[in-house]
């Protein structure tokens, strides 16, 4: 993912504890203490602000190089009034008063 961050986290300013972690004993269940808890969560949404920012700074530069790359097979032409282009006709459309059960 170019953001580098889940869509959870960017939402509610930590990360998800799946179901099969719950249950089975991780690092992160088996280390859990409330008191502590409650203070890194109010930490986690005092910086959720700063996280979102940063990630809106990494899409932008993730977007700015994806143009970039997609613009560089572009090929620039100038067209002059009189110059033959070729034409692509769309004739054989469905009627769209027939709604989408209509013929072909």
């Amino acid at each position: 993912m170019p953001t580098r961050e889940t869509p959870f986290r960017l939402a509610y300013g930590s990360e998800a504890i799946i179901p099969a972690e719950v249950g089975l004993t991780s690092y992160r269940v088996g280390n859990h203490d409330e008191s502590r808890n409650d203070e890194a969560m109010h930490l986690q949404l005092d910086l959720v602000d700063e996280v979102r920012a940063m990630t809106k700074q990494r899409l932008a530069r993730y977007q700015k190089l994806m143009a970039k790359h997609c613009n560089s097979k572009v090929r620039f032409r100038d067209f002059q009034v009189g110059d033959i282009v070729l034409r692509k006709v769309m004739g054989a459309t469905k009627d769209s008063t027939r709604g989408k059960l209509g013929p072909n």
